[in-house]
């Protein structure tokens, strides 16, 4: 994924008021939050791009996402449109080297936007299960997916992404001394973290990668 946001660029308007609050709350945070002071959620993509850009990367590994995004921007531009894709499908039905199946994926989604099934500019006013509602009836799109949309498009401040292996990894690791943890257990450790989870599972994620994800 993409560099981190740092200084200087704006941040979400509830980011500071979430970060303190955490801080007060969760002594796992208070530790994890000051080392990343400079940085915070990264300004939205396209809708069409933080989507596409989830469909890459779900399942595989960041190293792995980043190379295969980087292939296929190669071939239809930093921001890929829907119109772009649907020409590139029509000589390369893989578009530049993605697995058969998010090929098809992404050619539905440019679909769904070029044919107007979708009305993204609706999203913003709908609540979080809403919008997760429209984005699953797309296909190829779950859960998961619907939910890095609400984190990193339209940067919902309570969102908690049971489905994340990476969260479940970093609360295993700061929270259950590296045992494994179920979502059960994960979701009770987040009730400290209302109604700021999604700052929360951003520092969480940041604790266990350099560089922090993008969609």
């Amino acid at each position: 994924m993409s560099e981190s946001l740092v200084a200087g660029h704006e941040k979400p308007g509830f980011w500071d008021e979430a970060s303190t609050e955490l801080m007060g709350r969760d002594r796992i945070l208070r530790k994890l939050i000051p080392r990343h002071k400079s940085e915070w959620l990264a300004p939205a993509a396209p809708p069409f791009v933080t989507l596409a850009r989830a469909i890459v990367g779900h399942q595989i590994s960041v190293k792995a996402a980043d190379a295969m995004w980087q292939r296929f921007t190669e071939a239809c531009g930093r921001d890929p449109s829907p119109r772009c894709v649907i020409r590139l499908a029509e000589t390369d039905i893989r578009l530049s080297g993605l697995s058969k199946r998010k090929a098809e994926y992404i050619l539905d989604l440019a679909t769904h936007f070029s044919e107007k099934k979708i009305k993204p500019a609706s999203w913003s006013a709908m609540d979080d299960e809403a919008v997760i509602a429209d984005l699953c009836a797309i296909r190829g799109i779950g859960r998961w997916t619907a939910e890095m949309f609400l984190i990193f498009n339209l940067q919902r401040p309570d969102v908690l992404p049971l489905d994340d292996a990476s969260l479940l990894k970093a609360i295993s690791l700061h929270y259950f001394s590296g045992e494994p943890v179920s979502r059960f257990e994960a979701r009770e450790v987040a009730q400290a973290w209302a109604p700021w989870r999604t700052v929360a599972t951003w520092y969480l994620w940041r604790s266990l990668d350099p560089a922090s994800v993008q969609y």
